[in-house]
């Protein structure tokens, strides 16, 4: 009999949920190309439609400003372009400004040139500088350039969440495009392009329980829009070419129906997440990164105080419980994570970081299990560093 294993690495990727699995089986079964005008064709684009204003329910979006790619990294490089369509008319992007924290797949700087991008400072808790970037959107167009500015809701290894609102307004008021990497934030804390007053936002579907291989582009106005990185095709109203992914994206339009419904659990993961810390803390000392910040209420990430985070990651993983030791994309690399060092964390402390994340799936009785794991294993190697 095999022992039961506890989940807690969401930010990594959820859980398949029992609604993205139905949809996506029932879009498995059908036939047809969503771009045919046949019955089967028509069958095939109605199931895209309706997860289309599915997605967009959850970003608080118009379902015709929504795009879906192939993930949220496609999305990302998309948006982060130097030109883009303002007004019905190609436009130059001169720049790209990001929050020193981002993604690697906007730090990689998307279609821009290595020259043509720049991180923007952030603070000890990992949120940006808005004094920087003022400063230096001011210089950028006092030079005549448009920028572009990437400042994403919610670190993926922090949790942090970022002003984003201001983010935008500053962006405004300098004549600035601006973008969000919304992918850990949603289906965690109310999301609202309009509210955020932001140009481009973009999700993928698998770290709110849909299907890895599913993303979106949502887009606030129909005046401001990214230039597409496939061609070759019609589909996607002309804004990304080939032939739509169906299953995947009826499990995306599913799990975003349910992710909204998460948001209702917001204050119980916050009492979890500072449980979490607490039994953390009585084991031995540990930093909490971040804990300045406001937060996802469902993310916690630890330092050991020295320790090495692979060997707790290793210990917990044998003791049936997963946990990462920094972001999934970084896996197999060795060397501290960009987001500790741009937050000015000392390199053999950032090597030490645990993320606990969880989700949808979650029970009180995991979090149990997990403390007694923890216990366990991250006090026996404390111990063992102390001795």
């Amino acid at each position: 009999m095999t022992a039961r294993r506890i989940y807690l690495d969401y930010n990594a990727g959820a859980p398949l949920r029992p609604e993205a699995r139905a949809a996506m089986v029932a879009a498995l079964g059908a036939v047809g190309n969503a771009s045919s005008v046949h019955a089967e064709g028509r069958r095939a684009r109605q199931l895209i439609e309706s997860a289309r204003a599915e997605v967009a329910a959850l970003a608080g979006a118009d379902p015709r400003r929504v795009t879906f790619t192939s993930g949220g990294t496609e999305a990302n490089v998309t948006v982060l372009a130097p030109e883009a369509m303002i007004g019905g008319g190609r436009e130059p992007v001169h720049r790209l400004l990001y929050a020193a924290t981002e993604h690697p797949s906007v730090t990689a700087g998307g279609r821009f040139a290595p020259d043509c991008i720049e991180p923007i400072p952030v603070d000890a808790d990992g949120v940006v500088d808005l004094s920087a970037l003022a400063t230096r959107l001011a210089a950028v167009a006092a030079a005549g350039e448009r920028a572009l500015v990437s400042v994403m809701l919610a670190n993926n290894e922090t949790g942090a969440i970022q002003p984003v609102a201001e983010v935008a307004r500053i962006a405004r008021e300098h004549g600035a495009l601006s973008h969000t990497d919304a992918v850990q934030a949603a289906g965690r804390i109310p999301v609202a392009i309009g509210a955020l007053g932001i140009d481009f936002l973009t999700l993928s579907a698998h770290k709110i329980g849909g299907p890895q291989g599913a993303g979106a582009i949502v887009a606030r106005s129909q005046n401001v829009e990214a230039l597409p990185l496939l061609r070759g095709g019609g589909q996607e109203s002309g804004r990304r070419a080939g032939t739509e992914n169906v299953a995947a994206i009826a499990g995306f339009g599913a799990a975003a129906r349910a992710a909204l419904g998460d948001l209702s659990a917001a204050d119980r993961w916050l009492a979890w997440r500072e449980r979490l810390i607490a039994a953390a803390r009585s084991v031995g000392p540990v930093v909490v990164f971040a804990e300045g910040a406001d937060r996802l209420p469902q993310t916690v990430c630890l330092g050991l105080a020295g320790a090495a985070a692979e060997t707790a990651v290793i210990g917990l993983d044998l003791a049936g419980v997963a946990v990462s030791s920094g972001a999934a994309c970084s896996s197999g690399k060795v060397g501290p994570s960009h987001v500790l060092a741009a937050m000015g964390i000392a390199p053999e402390l950032a090597r030490s970081a645990v993320r606990i994340s969880y989700g949808w799936e979650t029970g009180e009785n995991e979090l149990d299990m997990f403390q007694t794991a923890w216990q366990h294993v991250v006090g026996r190697i404390l111990k063992g560093k102390a001795a």
